[in-house]
């Protein structure tokens, strides 16, 4: 591709793809529009006289005769063989331009503009393209969806107007509607184009009712053919594949109600023109859909999907998995004109690299094409050359045109300044028969060979390591999931590990965040992992470990001080002949004192006196319908009446046998102090009862244990393990034998 003559700014190079094999391209510019031949000649078309001035658009029609551009006075078109200029449309200052499927009729927008009377212009004009005659004309504000769309043979074309799909005859389009499809809502529709005259419309949610996809048969609109339902749909991509059989829809919303994406969620389904079949795409991997295809055999298609890395999978036309390719940060997904060869790119934010798998070999990787910074990619029209762009404005430097061996060398490159549009010339790939041996890669263009003689070897990229980390190991949380790393979970924007309830990878507690690096913030506790999961040994270890001065002083005073309640309760139960309460029972007797018992006080709602008898039960009346209630003034000023009251409940409770002296002996031993009340030693495992130091750690043991069990089960479903994850399974006997020690089992 030698652009020769460009004044300016480089614009956009299209490429095409002649019947001799020489395969050449276009490119435009803010100054000119350049036809360059390809492989193995990379000239430029000698007959095509590159047009200079203010350039706007360029585009080839489907069947690679014409080749039209769009300057500020005209529309130029010109016979993509020779380069010679058939016809040239007077329509002053042109947008956009298509084609119609066989290049009978050529379509130009404008934008919109007021007449006199104050009504809009006609901006959407359709020509025939040999004779440059207007045939029709619209008014169409919009540009989405601006075009016409065409059957196969170009017999009918439709337009969509407010809830209706108009449909002309292309030779009669200047006299009347032919036909109209009356769709409440209808915002999308696509034309099949096989030659069964089909055509799908959208209709999106509305007033709590779900979105709608209905295929209809020209000219046949009363019945649909086939219809799906379903929820999550603002808008929608229609993909028919080539034979016009089956249609996907690309269903998406403006937002993630979940918090997941900040791109709304997307969803796949698959439908059958004639209605004997649809459903929804299955995909196992959560996350939106990056790209989706039809494969040129119209039996099979790829899907891209899934946060990333992402998954390949290629269904066929029953939404079965015929196969899944590996893991990678990709988002494109390109069959090549035969079907031989799959092409997996990642690019936009990603880097560029671009995997070839052959279809006839079960999916066998081919290559691995680094292509960084590329915003265009096509497969060339024999099959075995694949074309990358970088162009603006997305991208204002590096601009330039590579072309590719699909085995993986460059065959030619080409720098420009800025790079507007790149296209190959459409051909039908039939012209170009594959074998079942494909040649070998032919000696690259010069400018290929010295781009890569002066290019400096490449130093394999990775994240930032810290001095200390490097030569080690990468941690598995830090690898994603195609690297052997755990998979992750997206919850309200923000990454997570699989069991996330779990901490990370599955064990332990959720970790404190650490910078690569750095001191850590605080020491962990005694005994823990760190980052402050679960201990990977026993509990053991120094306690005071990590304290400060102040700290340790304060925990003797504490020590102190619970050891002198402790004796003091001691004494006073030996002085009373009551036996001397142990253990945490004793301790909350210490706190509490003599703090009257809630089961001392008084439950009458009434302020009349008590005059029942002492087998009555408190807060029943005569008749049985008086609640209990508290009173706090008999609780505040008890006296002597209360204390009897207290033992002629204790004495009724021991004949009902609600609570006898056996189950509670301190509560009915003599000389109990009346602040106490109750059992002072509380049922081991009770929720809300102090426990021993033993039952503690017999917890701690079985927690531990239940910590193994987990990690055994993870192993045996086949996933990796760290290093310190496999020897917490391996202390596994010494935590039973220690458990059997303090009879725990």
């Amino acid at each position: 591709m030698i652009l020769e003559g460009f004044l300016g700014i480089a614009g956009g190079t299209v490429f095409e793809l002649l019947a001799n094999d020489h395969r050449g391209g276009t490119d435009r510019t803010q100054k000119t529009v350049g036809v360059v031949n390809a492989a193995p000649l990379y000239q430029s078309l000698p007959g095509f006289e590159r047009p200079q001035g203010s350039l706007r658009c360029c585009c080839y029609s489907p069947d690679g005769r014409w080749f039209a551009w769009a300057v500020q006075e005209d529309v130029k078109i010109a016979e993509a063989e020779t380069g010679a200029i058939k016809t040239t449309l007077p329509a002053a200052g042109v947008h956009e331009i298509s084609f119609s499927p066989k290049g009978n009729y050529v379509m130009t927008w404008e934008r919109p503009t007021k007449q006199e009377d104050g009504h809009a212009a006609p901006n959407m004009k359709v020509w025939k393209t040999e004779s440059a005659e207007l045939v029709a004309s619209f008014v169409q504000k919009s540009l989405d969806g601006w075009n016409l769309q065409y059957t196969y043979d170009e017999k009918y074309c439709a337009r969509s107007v407010t809830n209706t799909i108009e449909f002309y005859e292309s030779d009669e389009m200047h006299t009347v509607v032919w036909n109209n499809l009356r769709v409440e809502g209808v915002t999308q529709f696509a034309l099949s184009p096989g030659q069964n005259y089909s055509i799908a419309v959208f209709v999106a949610e509305r007033k709590g009712a779900p979105a709608i996809v209905r295929t209809y048969t020209l000219p046949d609109f009363s019945n649909h053919t086939s219809s799906k339902s379903f929820y999550k749909a603002d808008k929608v991509q229609l993909k028919w594949n080539e034979l016009g059989t089956t249609v996907l829809v690309l269903a998406q919303t403006e937002v993630d109600k979940t918090g997941k994406s900040y791109y709304g969620e997307t969803n796949l389904y698959l439908m059958s023109a004639a209605g004997n079949f649809d459903c929804r795409v299955p995909l196992d991997k959560e996350g939106p859909i990056h790209d989706v295809t039809w494969s040129p055999n119209s039996t099979e298609f790829g899907v891209v999907y899934g946060y990333m890395p992402a998954k390949t999978t290629i269904f066929d036309k029953r939404a079965n998995v015929i196969h899944s390719l590996p893991l990678g940060p990709r988002n494109t997904i390109l069959f090549s004109p035969h079907a031989r060869f799959v092409l997996v790119a990642g690019f936009g934010n990603l880097q560029g690299q671009m995997d070839v798998y052959d279809r006839e070999r079960n999916f066998t990787k081919i290559t691995t094409i680094e292509a960084s910074n590329a915003s265009v990619c096509e497969w060339s029209p024999d099959g075995q050359h694949i074309l990358t762009a970088t162009t603006s404005p997305r991208l204002r430097v590096d601009n330039g045109v590579k072309i590719w061996h699909y085995s993986g060398p460059l065959m030619y490159l080409e720098e420009l300044n800025e790079l507007y549009n790149v296209y190959w010339r459409p051909q039908n790939a039939s012209l170009f028969p594959v074998g079942s041996t494909l040649p070998p890669a032919p000696t690259p263009h010069p400018s290929a060979a010295a781009h890569i003689a002066t290019q400096a070897p490449a130093k394999p990229a990775g994240a930032y390591r810290p001095p200390h980390a490097r030569g080690s190991v990468t941690p598995l949380h830090f690898k994603r999931e195609d690297e052997g790393g755990a998979a992750h979970v997206y919850t309200n924007g923000t990454s997570t590990t699989n069991n996330a309830s779990n901490g990370l990878n599955g064990l332990g507690k959720g970790r404190r965040r650490e910078v690569p690096g750095a001191a850590p913030a605080d020491k962990p506790a005694p005994g823990a992992a760190p980052g402050g999961g679960v201990s990977l040994a026993g509990a053991g270890g120094d306690e005071n470990a990590g304290l400060s001065k102040a700290a340790l002083k304060n925990k003797k005073k504490r020590e102190a001080a619970k050891k002198a309640k402790e004796a003091a309760a001691a004494a006073a139960a030996q002085q009373n002949g009551q036996p001397v309460p142990t253990g945490p029972a004793a301790e909350r007797q210490g706190r509490e004192g003599n703090k009257p018992h809630r089961g001392d006080r008084s439950r009458s709602r009434s302020n009349r006196p008590n005059n029942r008898p002492d087998g009555q039960q408190q807060g029943q009346g005569q008749g049985g319908n008086n609640r209990r209630s508290r009173s706090r003034n008999q609780e505040h000023h008890r006296g002597p009446a209360g204390d009897n009251r207290q033992q002629r409940q204790q004495n009724h409770k021991g004949q009902n046998g609600a609570n006898t002296g056996a189950n509670n002996p301190v509560a009915s031993a003599p000389g109990v102090p009346t602040g106490v009340s109750g059992p002072l030693s509380p049922v081991p495992g009770t929720p809300g009862t102090p426990s021993t130091s033993e039952e503690k750690k017999v917890r701690g043991l079985h927690k531990k244990l239940r910590a193994i069990e987990e990690l055994k089960m993870r192993l045996a479903k086949g996933e990796r393990l760290e290093d310190t994850q496999l020897k917490k399974i391996q202390t596994e006997g010494a935590v039973r034998r220690e458990l059997e020690m303090l009879g725990g089992v």
